[in-house]
């Protein structure tokens, strides 16, 4: 098919735990607590990866990154981030862009965005341009509402790269 374009959605999300720290989109920020997982929980980037193995029809991070695994205990999720655009790269695809969302009554996300998005575009090998970082609250509804953790949506277009043609010299 020519253009072979593929779009994928993830959503992750996580509770606010005291003693950890608190990273989003591979950004430390200051903050009282961090978001509980196995890994550092960096609910943002865990969106993105389902959203890229969404799009490929490669199942979620849970298939290929189990939390009963011991090797990904405490890993930073954007060295899993890395193993997911080394799969994709290998099934010829490449980001075309990523739109993303946190829904977080507490910290302040806005100011950290220029590096969380400088970060993302890096690991994925495409212009900052093409990443879009949106923030929101839970207005004061359920459990976001009142501040128990974090929601990541994100949604990705994947393009099926063109091989090049062989000369026939």
């Amino acid at each position: 098919m020519e253009g072979d374009f593929r779009v994928g959605e993830g959503l992750d999300i996580h509770r606010f735990e005291r003693g950890r720290k608190l990273v989003l989109g591979g950004v430390e920020i200051p903050h009282h607590s961090g978001l509980l997982g196995h890994s550092d929980a960096d609910a943002l980037l865990h969106a993105l990866m389902n959203a890229i193995l969404g799009a490929m029809g490669q199942g979620d991070i849970g298939t290929h990154f189990p939390d009963s695994d011991p090797r990904y205990k405490n890993i930073a999720s954007g060295a899993l981030l890395a193993r997911v655009l080394a799969r994709m790269k290998k099934s010829g695809f490449a980001v075309v862009n990523a739109d993303m969302t946190v829904v977080a009554e507490a910290p302040r996300l806005q100011p950290f965005f220029p590096a969380m998005k400088k970060n993302i575009a890096r690991l994925a090998g495409i212009d900052p341009a093409r990443v879009n970082l949106k923030a929101a609250t839970a207005e004061k509804l359920g459990a976001l509402g009142k501040g128990d953790g974090i929601l990541a949506t994100a949604v990705v277009l994947l393009k099926k790269r063109r091989r090049a043609k062989r000369s026939k010299s």
